[in-house]
């Protein structure tokens, strides 16, 4: 197998070949046929997140097809598109995971982070959290729903039924949440970083009711807000834009430092939540969702080996949509 590795924090990925992987029991293995470059990622490779397993295979939105399957998966799934998200383990046990809450299992292990990603020709993912995707879809067009469009589907949960939403930072998640939100009859508010002009315009071109600056007030009170861009200065701002009675969902897994605000901008109940991870369950209701709102993700391909460009220009913003590797 070809893979691109992550050798040590802030290291460039090396291209390396290694033996074809084989699946324990419980597990399977998938020829990769595309995986999307999520903004987690950069997380990982610059050391936002503490801690990851090194060396490392990252890529966490995979689409591939099962070619192999170890021992109590059924021989059946052979030959099936399935996807890989970000959560890729629970331990099934502890209280969160008897309560229904496996987002927030004490002992998960996560795709790309603490297990090998998808930034590979194959890959072993637990066969519990592998999920069975249409066989006649474009699978550069399937992977970006494995984690952008998932946790942008558990943040629009989250932000409850409000008819006015705000969104701050549009990237890949943004783009699929809004093509959803409107779908469901709700009016988007677009928020960029300063003058990005080319952002504003894509938000407006999926329909998107205004789009401009972060700290630019909305024509409009928003009912609530989620914060999908990496930067805490956006909290009060959101905060700011929202009604009484309004939330602010931090969409994130990681975020700079909140700055010092008044508690006024907190106070008439408004409200601070924030999202982590995943559930099957989530999954479960996404996917139906996106087929019938005819989401369409916009991409950007490149070939494996160009994994540290696709990063590169997600660090510097100079994607619409998302970048989707593809051995």
């Amino acid at each position: 197998m070809r893979a691109m590795v992550l050798e040590g924090v802030g290291a460039p990925l090396k291209l390396v070949e290694r033996p074809d992987p084989l699946p324990g029991a419980g597990e399977i293995r998938l020829r990769v046929e595309a995986c999307a470059v999520c903004r987690t990622d950069l997380h990982v490779v610059d050391g936002d997140l503490l801690h990851p397993k090194l060396p490392l295979v990252p890529g966490h939105e995979i689409v591939g097809v099962i070619d192999k399957v170890g021992e109590g998966v059924a021989r059946s799934r052979l030959g099936r598109r399935v996807g890989v998200p970000w959560l890729g383990h629970t331990c099934g046990h502890c209280h969160y995971c008897a309560e229904g809450s496996e987002n927030l299992c004490d002992q998960p292990l996560f795709t790309g982070y603490t297990r090998d990603g998808g930034f590979a020709s194959h890959v072993i993912a637990d066969g519990h959290f592998a999920f069975d995707l249409d066989q006649d879809a474009d699978p550069v067009s399937l992977a970006p729903l494995l984690c952008a469009g998932l946790i942008g589907w558990r943040c629009l949960k989250k932000a409850g039924n409000g008819r006015r939403l705000g969104i701050y930072g549009f990237g890949a998640a943004a783009h699929i949440v809004t093509q959803i939100a409107i779908w469901q009859g709700r009016e988007i508010f677009a928020f960029t970083r300063q003058g990005d002009k080319q952002a504003q315009e894509f938000a407006r071109s999926l329909g998107a009711s205004w789009a401009g600056n972060s700290d630019e007030p909305p024509p409009q009170r928003l009912d609530a807000a989620i914060i999908f861009a990496p930067v805490g200065g956006l909290v009060p701002l959101a905060l700011r834009a929202v009604r009484k009675g309004g939330r602010v969902v931090c969409g994130g897994i990681h975020m700079s430092d909140i700055p010092d605000m008044p508690y006024r901008l907190l106070w008439e109940e408004r409200e601070l939540v924030s999202v982590a991870n995943l559930t099957r369950r989530d999954a479960e209701e996404f996917f139906p969702i996106a087929t019938s709102a005819k989401v369409r993700t916009h991409t950007k391909v490149y070939p494996l080996e160009q994994a540290n460009q696709a990063l590169d220009d997600l660090r510097a913003g100079r994607l619409t949509g998302a970048a989707v590797l593809v051995p």
